[in-house]
């Protein structure tokens, strides 16, 4: 599956497969249940795919004439000659089948394979723990490789040669998301095989890494992350159209100009590497780089922000037509309470308070502004604009800390944050019953002096309450392991959303997801029986009224309890140049290139306008050096003449 391109909310499409599968619900017993059934014992997903599909040129699959693998038994002394794949002579394809599918999800059970997926899927894909748990014990051949198809997985299995089935432990409809990400994307036994072969590592990057194997628009020819990367158009590749219908504006921004059109229309993609960021950005000014990000050094030559906090393009970037394109993206950053601290966790009414007054304290605009070029919006809960859940307008603002005044929300100001701040027993930041300051501790990661400001903001924030906030600087390691143990006050953590669905962040509360206790993705430890009772409902729900009114309790909870400050969704700054078309900021889907055009005659004009030979510094260099040796010239003209009339 793919997100489609244009669509907003994001939406799943076919990609490999003849449509999105919808799963079918089984009780204990294996009897189909109605779609609707509150409980369910296993969903089960058929998907069919396409046939006629290729792989690209790979020597995985050449063979010889007489049908035997020229590249599967190769020796170290074979392999040593050999450091990219364009050193083996010959190469090869097949079809792309169901077992290939099937190949791959037995590979997150592979223990050499460490799949930051198994974790979770072996609480859904039947079967997938006891697989690992064979896999751990199975020796490998001769050749250290591992044949998965000679082991069964109850919870993936091949139908036939274009279906393959899934099936999995209780509902769960956002696994459908799953089969977007490259965890689902398809293996050939082949390309495990070639790889496993020792030598191919030695000193050398010859790995399924390295060099991918897929049945894509484009194919990776060479791979120097240092240097530069090339994507080339796969010749296998089937083709795919142009979706015809996006969101409202899509066909007035020119995005359905290429509708139905066979993809890719770039034949090569080339990513170089500039260390430096000046060089990298006098280089897209001038052409030689089709698309930028905007690092802080060149923002204000490339972006103004109006009254409005609107973000347009200066006056320069306007002359060169350079287009601005922006995005919210689905994440969030915040400031985290751990709830198992006696000081600002748990459910309390003391902590509570505090927890409340930092909140509205912590003027996450102002650190928009300061730290992110104003790229950024105000988080008024954990779940990012553009996903389902989120509420836009005076129904969507967190009123514990901002009020809705002209149309827009207003963070409350501090004087309401010292009353709950006095209530939780600390009135001007002192103890009322020992009189001591109240001091609270900020782990966070120390990168350098240049974070200093950023500390000082922090502080400063903190001291509108009259609280001291002491900072614990420590390496990432550090760091994380406080986190694991729980043995943390205060810290700044960010979430980037895996897909689509607000589950994928209402799940960082959930009290059984806790760091400390059972290593989960809750960094803050959080827990309220009543929200984990309806995550358990929300998380199996289809989109629709009764789950969009048990969300807005759920983040209800959340602004009350306050477990985070929520900090803020990034916004991301792309410019491009007028002749790379079809841009659209699409922040889940990875396979976007396959819809860029670029207009290779005006880059190329534009190119020579933009870096016309500049001839005067050399003709005043001529002149200053004429005006400097004239005197000399002179005078020794006038030596000799006078010697001359002596003589």
């Amino acid at each position: 599956l793919q997100y489609h391109y244009l669509k907003r909310p994001y939406t799943l499409v076919p990609l490999t497969a003849t449509a999105v599968p919808e799963p079918v619900y089984l009780d204990a017993e294996g009897r189909p249940l109605p779609g609707d059934a509150p409980e369910a014992a296993f969903s089960v997903y058929e998907i069919n795919i396409r046939p006629g599909i290729l792989y690209q040129p790979h020597p995985a699959f050449a063979q010889d004439e007489q049908g035997r693998y020229r590249y599967h038994a190769l020796s170290r002394e074979e392999i040593a000659s050999k450091w990219t794949l364009a050193d083996f002579a010959h190469t090869g394809t097949r079809e792309l089948t169901a077992e290939d599918y099937v190949y791959q999800i037995k590979r997150l059970a592979h223990p050499r394979v460490h799949s930051p997926l198994y974790g979770l899927m072996s609480q859904y894909i039947v079967g997938l723990q006891e697989l690992a748990a064979t896999l751990r014990e199975a020796r490998p051949d001769e050749r250290g490789w591992l044949d998965l198809r000679r082991y069964p997985l109850e919870g993936a299995q091949v139908v036939d040669r274009y279906t393959y089935r899934i099936k999995l432990k209780g509902r769960y409809p956002q696994f459908a998301y799953w089969l977007a990400m490259h965890f689902f994307a398809p293996m050939p036994w082949e390309a495990d095989r070639f790889y496993s072969q020792p030598g191919m590592t030695d000193g050398k990057n010859l790995t399924l890494d390295w060099y991918p194997v897929g049945t894509g628009p484009y194919m990776l020819t060479e791979n120097n992350p240092n240097a530069r990367m090339v994507l080339e158009r796969n010749p296998n590749f089937r083709g795919e159209p142009y979706p015809h219908e996006g969101e409202p504006g899509d066909e007035e921004a020119g995005l359905l100009r290429d509708a139905g059109r066979r993809m890719p229309f770039i034949d090569k993609v080339v990513f170089t590497r500039e260390k430096e960021s000046i060089p990298y950005w006098n280089k897209f000014l001038q052409g030689y780089y089709d698309a930028s990000g905007i690092s802080s050094d060149s923002f204000d030559q490339a972006v103004q922000i109006g009254p409005d906090g609107e973000a347009t393009l200066t006056q320069e970037m306007l002359e060169r037509d350079i287009r601005l394109s922006t995005a919210v993206a689905p994440s969030t950053f915040y400031l985290a309470f751990n709830w198992l601290d006696p000081v600002v966790g748990g459910p309390s009414e003391r902590a509570r308070k505090l927890r409340q007054a930092i909140s509205i304290a912590v003027d996450w605009e102002e650190f928009i502004s300061i730290f992110a070029n104003g790229r950024g919006i105000p988080g008024q809960g954990p779940i990012p604009p553009g996903l389902f859940g989120f509420r836009e307008g005076a129904e969507g603002i967190n009123p514990v800390v901002y009020d809705w005044q002209d149309g827009k929300p207003v963070r409350k100001p501090i004087g309401v944050a010292r009353s709950p701040v006095a209530g939780a027993g600390y009135p001007d930041g002192r103890d009322a019953r020992t009189g001591q300051p109240l001091v609270l501790y900020l782990d966070t990661t120390d990168r350098g002096p240049g974070d200093k400001a950023r500390l000082d903001w922090y502080r400063k924030q903190f001291a509108k309450l009259n609280i001291q906030l002491e900072i614990r600087a420590t390496d990432w390691n550090r760091f994380q392991e406080k986190i694991r143990s729980g043995n943390t006050q205060l810290f700044f953590l960010g979430w980037n959303a895996d897909y689509p669905d607000p589950e994928n962040f209402l799940f960082l509360f959930y009290g059984p997801q806790s760091r400390a206790k059972t290593q989960g993705e809750n960094a803050a430890n959080y827990s309220n029986p009543e929200y984990d009772a309806l995550f358990q409902r929300v998380k199996a729900m289809p989109n629709g009224p009764e789950r969009q009114a048990l969300i807005d309790r759920m983040v209800e909870i959340l602004r009350h309890d306050a477990p985070w400050s929520f900090g803020f969704h990034p916004k991301d700054y792309s410019l491009y140049h007028a002749w790379l078309g079809n841009v659209k900021p699409n922040k889940m889907a990875r396979n976007t290139l396959k819809y860029r055009t670029v207009d290779a005659a005006l880059r190329e004009q534009k190119r020579k306008e933009w870096n016309r030979p500049v001839r005067w510094p050399l003709a005043a260099l001529a002149l200053a050096l004429a005006a400097a040796i004239a005197p000399a010239v002179i005078g020794y003209r006038r030596r000799e003449r006078a010697m001359a009339r002596g003589a």
